[in-house]
C-alpha cells in the first residue's frame, strides 16, 4: 500500500521529485530518465510508471537556467528509451507470449484464441494501434507485448514504433518546454498532470464505449 501511495505521489508531484533527482544525481539524470521510460514501455509488469507527465516535467525543467537537462539531448535520450523499450517488449512477447499458462490472469488476456484474433487485428490495423497506444497509459505497455505474442511482422511494427515514439516524445517534451514554466502551469502542476492523464485515457474510453455500442448494435 505504501508503494502504491508513493507511485501516486511521484506521478502527481513529478516536477518536485525530478528536481530532487537532478540535484542528487546530476548528469546521471539522463540515465535515470532513460531507465524509467524504458521500463515503462519495455517491461509489461510496470505499466503504472509515469510516461506523459514525466516527459512534460522533464521538458519544463530543461528551460531553467543552470539545469543539467537540455532539450536536444533530453529528446534523444527519451526517444531512444521509447523505441528500444517497445522493441524489447515486442521480443519478450514473441518469446514467452505463447508459453504463459492460459489459466493465469495474464494468460486469460492472451490465450491462443485471443492471440489469433490479436494477430488478425494487428495485421489489419497494427500500425495505427501501435501509434495510438503511445498516447494511452497502460495500453502502451501492453500493446508491443501483444504485438510480439501475436507474431505481428517486426519491420511493420518497428516503423510505427519509431513514428509513435517520435511524435509522443516531441509532443510531450516540447509542450513542457514551451508551456511548463508559465506561472499558471507551475502553480498548478498537479492539476496539469491530472489533466495530462485524463487526456491520455480519452482514446481508451472512446474505444471502450464504441466497442460496447457496436456489440449492442450487433445484438
Amino acid at each position: 500500500m505504501d508503494f502504491i501511495t508513493y507511485i501516486i505521489d511521484f506521478i502527481l508531484h513529478i516536477d518536485q521529485h525530478l528536481v530532487e533527482i537532478i540535484n542528487n544525481f546530476g548528469i546521471w539524470t539522463y540515465i535515470i530518465l532513460f531507465l524509467i521510460v524504458f521500463i515503462e514501455t519495455g517491461l509489461v509488469v510496470f505499466p503504472f510508471l509515469p510516461g506523459d507527465s514525466l516527459l512534460f516535467a522533464a521538458g519544463a525543467l530543461s528551460v531553467l537556467d543552470g539545469s543539467i537537462l537540455h532539450i536536444v539531448p533530453l529528446i534523444i535520450t527519451l526517444w531512444l528509451a521509447a523505441v528500444i523499450g517497445d522493441s524489447v517488449n515486442y521480443q519478450i512477447g514473441k518469446k514467452i507470449g505463447t508459453s504463459i499458462p492460459e489459466d493465469s490472469w495474464f494468460g486469460k488476456l492472451i490465450n491462443k484464441e485471443k492471440m489469433e484474433k490479436a494477430e488478425a487485428f494487428f495485421n489489419k490495423h497494427g500500425g495505427k494501434t501501435i501509434f495510438i497506444a503511445r498516447f494511452m497509459p497502460f495500453i502502451r505497455t501492453f500493446a508491443p507485448f501483444v504485438a510480439g505474442a501475436s507474431r505481428m511482422n517486426y519491420r511493420y511494427f518497428l516503423n510505427y514504433n519509431i513514428l509513435g515514439a517520435t511524435v509522443w516524445v516531441l509532443l510531450c517534451t516540447l509542450a513542457g518546454y514551451f508551456f511548463g514554466n508559465f506561472p499558471i502551469v507551475k502553480d498548478n502542476f498537479s492539476l496539469v498532470v491530472i489533466g495530462i492523464i485524463v487526456v491520455s485515457v480519452i482514446p481508451m474510453v472512446v474505444s471502450f464505449i464504441k466497442s460496447k455500442m457496436d456489440k449492442k448494435s450487433a445484438e
